[in-house]
């Protein structure tokens, strides 16, 4: 069974999203979205990239914070996949020793907060004259 998401293939996705998105922090992760480019919308769904630098630890803290990142997304955003967005999670120290239902609603409300953001911005682009 596939996942409900999709990924974020290239480096050139997580600089965009980064450099023209919207920010939400939590004690476990910083969520970054942006929508997703003309070319890529054909997919219609939403797509998810992961990181951890080496900052949060070696490379088998920095997976299992990923594993758990990704097993949050599973559960929290499985009724926001038809979204046509972009979202990056960063992990941070927490990621790995949080509590994970904590760290489930925490990635939901974000999450939320950043699609809200990122469609109104479109609404006020399109207001523009």
């Amino acid at each position: 069974m596939g996942r409900a998401w999709g990924r974020l293939p290239e480096r050139s996705d997580f600089l965009r999203v980064a450099a023209q998105g919207i920010r939400q922090g939590t004690p476990a992760f910083l969520i970054q979205g942006a929508a997703q480019t003309p070319d890529s919308t054909k997919r219609k769904r939403l797509r998810v990239g992961f990181t951890a630098s080496r900052k949060i630890g070696n490379a088998v803290v920095r997976n299992r914070a990923k594993r758990r990142l990704r097993a949050a997304v599973d559960l929290a955003l499985s009724a926001m996949t038809d979204q046509t967005v972009d979202l990056v999670l960063v992990a941070r120290h927490s990621a790995v020793s949080r509590d994970f239902a904590t760290m489930r609603t925490e990635l939901s409300k974000a999450a939320d907060r950043v699609v809200r953001q990122l469609a109104q911005r479109q609404s006020d682009l399109a207001a523009a004259p």
